[in-house]
C-alpha cells in the first residue's frame, strides 16, 4: 500500500519542493514502473480501494500520478531534443549538400507536372494515334471506347475527352463505342461526319480518296455529309458507301469488315472493284482493273497471313482473271513507289 509519506513525496516533487534525493527516488520509481511488479500491485490495490470508497482523494491521487508521468516524459523529451540538436549541428552541412540536389530535382519535376495541368484547363490538348503501313494498332480512348486502326491510318482527339467525344479519322478503323446519351461520339472524315451514342461499326475514309464506307454491326449510326440535304440513319447489318457525292445504302455481312482486326482478309461474294480496293489497303499496293467489265466477277475467300502473290494466285484459280505485279520504282526523293498490281481477263492477249 502507498503510505502517506509516499504521497507527500509525490506532492513535493510536483510542486518543485522535493530535494535531489526525493526527485531521484520518484523519477526512478516511475521511469521503471512498467518493470516494477510491486509498484504495479500497490497502485492497482490503491486504485481498487479508492474506487470502492469513491473518495475525493482518489481523483487527486490519479491527477497527481498523471502529472508525475507528464513531467518525467517532458524531461526525457528535453534530453532527446538536446541530443538531436547536437547531432544536427554536426551533420547539418552534410545534410544540406545531400538534400539540395533532391530539392532542385523535386522542384523541377513539380513544375513540369503542374504546367501541363494548368495548360489543359485553358487549352485543349491534341492526341494522335497512328498505325504505320503494314500494321494494325489497337487503341483505348479515355471514355472506355476501344477499337483498331488499320494500316496507314491515324486518329486524332482532344483532351479532356469524356464530355466532348469528337475525333478525326484518316484511314480505316473499327470502333466499339461506350454508350453515353449525354455525349454523342462523333467521327469527322473529310467532309463527312458519323455520329453515334454507343455502337460497334467500321469506318473507312482514306485521305485523298473520294470513297467513304461505314459498316454497322450493332446500334445506330447517323451519317452527315455536306452535299446531302439530310442525315442518313443506318441500322445494324447495313453498309453505307459515299462515292462521288452519292450515297448507297445496302445490306451486308458486317463481321467480314471486322475480320481485319483479327488479321484476316475476308471476301464474301464481293465484286472485283471491292476486292481490288481492299487488297490495296491490306498490302499497301496500287491495284488497276485493266477493263471495267472485270467488275462483273465476284470473289469469296478467307486469308490469314497469306502473301499478296498467294491471294492473287487463288483469285486467278477461281475466276478467269490474270494478274501482273510490277517492280517498285525509286522516286526522286529516294523513296519507293507502291508496287502496281494489274488485273486482266485471261483471254485478253494484250496482257
Amino acid at each position: 500500500m502507498l503510505n502517506q509519506e509516499d504521497i507527500e513525496r509525490f506532492e513535493r516533487y510536483v510542486s518543485g519542493k522535493a530535494d535531489e534525493r526525493e526527485v531521484a527516488i520518484v523519477e526512478e520509481l516511475f521511469s521503471n514502473g512498467h518493470e516494477n511488479r510491486g509498484l504495479r500491485d500497490l497502485l492497482e490495490e490503491e486504485w481498487k480501494n479508492d474506487i470502492q470508497k469513491l473518495a475525493p482523494p482518489e481523483v487527486e491521487l490519479n491527477h497527481l500520478l498523471d502529472r508525475i508521468h507528464h513531467m518525467i516524459r517532458t524531461k526525457e523529451n528535453q534530453k532527446r531534443k538536446l541530443l538531436i540538436y547536437r547531432v544536427t549541428k554536426v551533420y547539418s552541412k552534410v545534410a544540406a549538400i545531400l538534400l539540395l540536389p533532391l530539392i532542385i530535382i523535386g522542384s523541377l519535376s513539380l513544375g513540369y507536372l503542374v504546367k501541363p495541368s494548368l495548360k489543359s484547363d485553358d487549352h485543349l490538348v491534341s492526341s494522335v494515334i497512328h498505325a504505320p503501313l503494314g500494321s494494325r494498332v489497337s487503341f483505348n480512348l479515355p471514355d472506355g471506347t476501344v477499337g483498331w486502326l488499320n494500316s496507314g491510318s491515324s486518329l486524332t482527339y482532344s483532351l479532356p475527352f469524356n464530355n466532348h467525344r469528337n475525333i478525326i479519322l484518316e484511314g480505316e478503323a473499327w470502333f466499339d463505342v461506350v454508350h453515353n446519351d449525354k455525349s454523342p461520339f462523333e467521327i469527322k472524315a473529310g467532309n463527312s461526319k458519323v455520329k453515334v451514342v454507343g455502337t460497334s461499326f467500321n469506318v473507312s475514309a482514306y485521305q485523298g480518296s473520294q470513297y467513304i464506307e461505314v459498316v454497322l454491326l450493332e446500334g445506330k449510326v447517323e451519317f452527315y455529309q455536306n452535299t446531302l440535304s439530310e442525315k442518313v440513319i443506318m441500322l445494324p447489318s447495313q453498309k453505307l458507301v459515299l462515292r462521288d457525292g452519292m450515297v448507297d445504302l445496302s445490306v451486308t455481312e458486317p463481321l467480314k469488315y471486322k475480320a481485319w482486326t483479327e488479321g484476316k482478309l475476308v471476301f464474301r461474294g464481293d465484286d472485283m472493284a471491292e476486292v481490288a480496293r481492299r487488297i490495296e489497303r491490306w498490302y499497301n499496293v496500287k491495284v488497276i482493273l485493266a477493263d471495267s467489265y472485270l467488275e462483273r466477277y465476284s470473289f469469296r475467300a478467307t486469308f490469314e497471313d497469306d502473301s499478296l502473290d498467294e491471294v492473287l494466285r487463288l483469285l486467278s484459280l477461281t475466276s478467269p482473271i490474270g494478274y501482273k505485279i510490277s517492280s517498285r520504282t525509286v522516286k526522286s526523293d529516294g523513296t519507293y513507289e507502291k508496287a502496281v498490281v494489274t488485273l486482266f481477263e485471261k483471254t485478253n492477249k494484250k496482257h
